[in-house]
């Protein structure tokens, strides 16, 4: 099944069932046959789970539309031990509850997010994806009785498993949709928690890729909708269900990725085999997770570089942020695909948060504008402060792409002095080993400022400069206190749950939110 073991990793080769050898694995994981995960590794996906619970519970507390409706929809399906979503003890169908928390988790599109680039394997198809599918685990733990100790596990495994067949074949090139991978990885790491056997995971596995691909079409368009945000949950759910319906007897497709009329082998045709190998890491620190990367506030992440680039700028110039009237022109210089996805001519005039925050220039002309704002408030010195207290200050929030903040008259004046450029090869080359970007801004008064090449903005899982764990804080604190009055509490108790005993993950989501105004967006 494997061409190799090793202390560390699992490789599948092509010629191998890959589908049956995740189920293995899954079960092998979950079971603690194999798997030493280093500490350091453990934090990280700690810090990605509170990062996720946060923003899902702001957008749950503002009643955003879309984890409004699913979340209606999962309560409507009460059953004995079952799962529980956001906010709530009532326990649920598991696919409903995962489908209600992932959409929510989603929501702000402002968690963590993955590149696909593993040089040191040569594995750099380069597929996005985001951490979006811990409710997964969770949902798991509580069905099984499980601790929170067996769901951070699981949150490991399914972030390596979504994260590593990312880097090998790139789902974007053929306008399939990243959370493909997300709802693979939700099969095994479901299937292996709730004592499903590797062969009824691979059937699954291959009811999702068979039955259930998401293309692109979710996120396409000039105003961008509802099933944006909720693909990742759709996918899920779908998973989910195929998963107990394999569980139930059912059989789907066999060794999925060699089939020849999968979708793997329809875009990639091949003499028989798999379009790649597959490696997996079980122990030490080289797992996917340590490769992904955070979001500073609410963006799309093509465009951290940018937003870097500003902020570099800002603080070494204050002046930009004192009148930004006298800015004659912004230029952004970015690569694909950043250039596509958040430079899309359509985008320039957004009417939605959804396509606000897939706006290369609104996303930067909200940063200024908000800078601004801070020099009216506290003068130009603010500026002298590090580039953490910065980004703490100008991290950008939900109410920066509510409808309010999309019509504002100075946000869009500035966004009419940006200019998007494609930087060609020279900038493509360096994606998705960073996010190659440069500002360059040119004042009435005739002054230019540059920020070079940015390659590594805050957030990114190769920068080295800013201090990380405490930015976060102050995201934590921001998404926290949009959800309720006193946030620590949630906080402790997401940066704790590999201490939780099986009695507190049945009430991990029994927390009180608060009665916020409607988000308008």
């Amino acid at each position: 099944m494997t061409t190799s073991t090793t202390q560390t990793s699992v490789v599948f080769s092509k010629n191998t069932n890959q589908a049956l050898g995740i189920g293995r694995f899954a079960v092998d994981f979950m079971c603690g046959t194999i798997g030493n995960p280093s500490q350091d590794v453990l934090n990280r996906t700690t810090l990605f789970f509170t990062d996720a619970v946060l923003c899902g519970l702001s957008a749950i507390a503002v009643k955003t539309n879309a984890p409004t409706v699913l979340r209606n929809e999962a309560l409507l399906f009460p059953v004995e031990n079952g799962a529980t979503v956001f906010g709530s003890d009532t326990s649920v169908f598991p696919e409903k509850a995962i489908l209600a928390n992932c959409a929510a988790v989603r929501e702000w599109d402002s968690n963590g997010t993955n590149f696909g680039y593993n040089p040191t394997l040569g594995h750099t198809a380069g597929e996005f994806g985001h951490n979006d599918f811990y409710s997964v685990p969770v949902a798991a733990a509580q069905i099984m009785n499980l601790d929170g100790n067996a769901a951070l596990r699981g949150m490991v495994l399914l972030d390596e498993i979504r994260g590593r067949l990312a880097e090998v074949f790139s789902l974007k090139t053929y306008k399939i949709d990243h959370v493909l991978y997300g709802a693979i990885a939700s099969a095994a790491v479901y299937g292996a928690m709730c004592g499903a056997s590797p062969e009824q995971i691979e059937s699954a596995i291959g009811m999702c890729v068979a039955h259930f691909v998401p293309w692109r079409a979710i996120r396409a368009g000039k105003q961008l909708s509802d099933s944006k945000g909720s693909s990742a949950a759709i996918s899920t759910e779908v998973a989910i269900v195929s998963m107990k319906r394999s569980m139930g007897g059912f059989m789907g497709p066999r060794d999925i990725f060699r089939n020849p009329e999968s979708m793997f082998r329809q875009f990639e045709h091949t003499g028989g085999d798999s379009p790649f190998d597959l490696v997996l890491s079980h122990s030490g620190s080289d797992f996917a997770v340590m490769g992904m990367h955070f979001k500073i506030g609410l963006y799309e992440h093509q465009s951290a570089g940018a937003l870097q680039g500003l902020l570099n700028l800002i603080e070494k110039n204050p002046t930009i942020a004192e009148d930004p009237s006298q800015i004659e022109c912004i230029k952004i210089t970015a690569y694909e695909p950043a250039f596509g996805i958040i430079g899309d001519p359509a985008k320039r005039d957004p009417k939605t948060r959804q396509s606000a925050d897939h706006s290369m220039v609104y996303i930067v002309s909200a940063m200024l504008k908000k800078a601004s704002g801070v020099v009216d408030s506290d003068g130009i010195g603010f500026f002298d402060k590090s580039n953490d207290e910065v980004w703490k200050r100008l991290m950008l929030t939900p109410y920066d792409f509510d409808i309010d903040a999309i019509t504002n008259e100075t946000t869009r004046s500035i966004m009419e002095t940006i200019v998007f450029d494609h930087g060609g090869s020279v900038f493509d080359e360096k994606y998705p080993d960073g996010i190659p970007t440069s500002v360059l801004i040119t004042m009435k008064s005739g002054d230019v400022f540059d920020s070079g090449l940015i390659m590594y903005p805050s957030g990114h899982a190769r920068n080295k400069t800013c201090d990380l764990s405490d930015i976060l804080q102050a995201k934590f604190a921001m998404h926290g206190q949009i959800a309720m009055d006193d946030p620590s509490i949630v906080i402790d108790r997401c940066k704790n749950i590999a201490k939780l005993d099986s009695d507190s993950m049945q009430s991990i989501w029994d927390i009180p939110l608060a009665n916020r105004p409607v988000y308008k967006d």
